[in-house]
């Protein structure tokens, strides 16, 4: 068994407590003492800090990297503006979903975040298809401030990022620190994501800590966060099997990329995506999913209509704490996507009503200016 590698705020973690385990290839916190429950409540009354330095984080530079990263992904990225933000998609030959991503204009290069399991693979495909541009893979810390406080604790640390707003990127100093602040997260709340170099993580993650509104915030909270803001994990709500026309992410596509835009096409499966664009043409789709009573629905639990016949599948599922009921996400056939309508979740031989609602299934406190 390969050994598990290590962000730079491990041992911090184990100095907090953290029950640690493997995730992505590293040893992660899944929980630290105050608990998954407590601490996903704090995160969203207060501000939770979340170490994410397992993911990726690459440069690409060389002759216009917005035009040459079109051809592997469907993003309007020739209209991206200077320090925004925009989430992306990489896709196959056959239309299916290889990684998601972020990815910012650095003005003369490009900055992308890739998802931890699919660093690897990811940085491989792009040297493959950007042959001609250098891709250079960073060695830095990423931090996650999330909630609704985060704005009050940055305005003591970095008042030039309380400027910017949802989906803003910026390079500031905090102290002697340069840091790459991004406005976004993953968790439906304002805030801030961070990304540091490696030695100076530590430093800077024990700053923050030290705030009072600030606690430190595991995997599991991370998880149930993500779920109740409706936003996907991958491999997980997204693989190659699936399209982004099926995972509900037709507003990744940009528009000029679309057919009789002003770039259509150009990236891997772009005939299948744009057909199902186009003419809607998909036989499944990605719906949420509110349970009922307190018994939660996790992945992999099937779907069933009302006459008992199968219709899809769970791809993430739990309780909900801000929602205070059992929420999901599934795929299903398209005839049983409509919100409103109710389908049955097998789960340990009983079925368990579940009602198909739209996502998120908490209100977004993204800070939109």
């Amino acid at each position: 068994m390969n050994e598990q590698r290590k962000t730079p705020l491990h041992d911090l973690h184990v100095e907090l407590g953290a029950r640690m385990v493997p995730f992505a290839g590293y040893s992660m916190p899944v929980q630290f003492p105050l608990g998954v429950k407590k601490e996903h409540e704090h995160t969203r009354q207060a501000c939770g800090l979340f170490d994410v330095s397992h993911m990726g984080q690459v440069v690409l530079r060389g002759p216009n990297p917005a035009e040459a990263l079109e051809t592997l992904v469907p993003s309007d990225l020739v209209g991206l503006a200077e320090g925004a933000q925009r989430y992306g998609l990489l896709t196959g030959e056959q239309g299916g979903i290889l990684d998601d991503l972020m990815i910012v204009n650095g003005g003369e290069h490009l900055y992308l975040v890739v998802n931890a399991a699919c660093k690897d693979q990811d940085i491989a495909h792009l040297k493959h298809g950007l042959a001609d541009h250098d891709i250079e893979v960073l060695d830095r810390g990423l931090l996650a401030l999330q909630g609704p406080q985060a704005v009050a604790v940055m305005q003591r640390h970095c008042p030039a990022a309380c400027e910017l707003v949802f989906m803003q990127h910026a390079r500031c100093m905090i102290d002697d620190i340069e840091v790459w602040v991004s406005r976004s997260g993953y968790t439906g709340e304002d805030g801030f994501e961070l990304s540091v170099p490696a030695d100076a993580t530590e430093t800077l993650a024990r700053r923050l800590l030290s705030e009072p509104e600030v606690e430190a915030i595991g995997l599991g909270a991370r998880d149930s966060l993500r779920l109740e803001a409706g936003l996907c994990l991958y491999g997980h709500d997204l693989d190659t099997s699936t399209t982004p026309v099926e995972a509900g992410l037709i507003w990744a596509i940009g528009k000029p990329r679309r057919r009789g835009g002003e770039r259509p096409g150009g990236f891997p499966g772009a005939d299948i995506i744009l057909h199902q664009v186009a003419e809607k043409d998909h036989r499944r789709k990605r719906v949420g999913l509110l349970g009922e009573g307190r018994a939660p629905v996790r992945e992999g639990a099937e779907l069933f209509d009302d006459q008992g016949q199968p219709i899809g599948v769970v791809c993430s599922g739990g309780f909900g704490p801000s929602v205070g009921r059992p929420v999901a996400m599934g795929y299903v056939a398209i005839g049983q996507a409509e919100p409103g309508q109710v389908v049955q979740a097998q789960v340990r031989g009983k079925r368990l009503p579940m009602t198909v609602t739209r996502m998120p299934f908490v209100t977004p406190g993204y800070h939109r200016g």
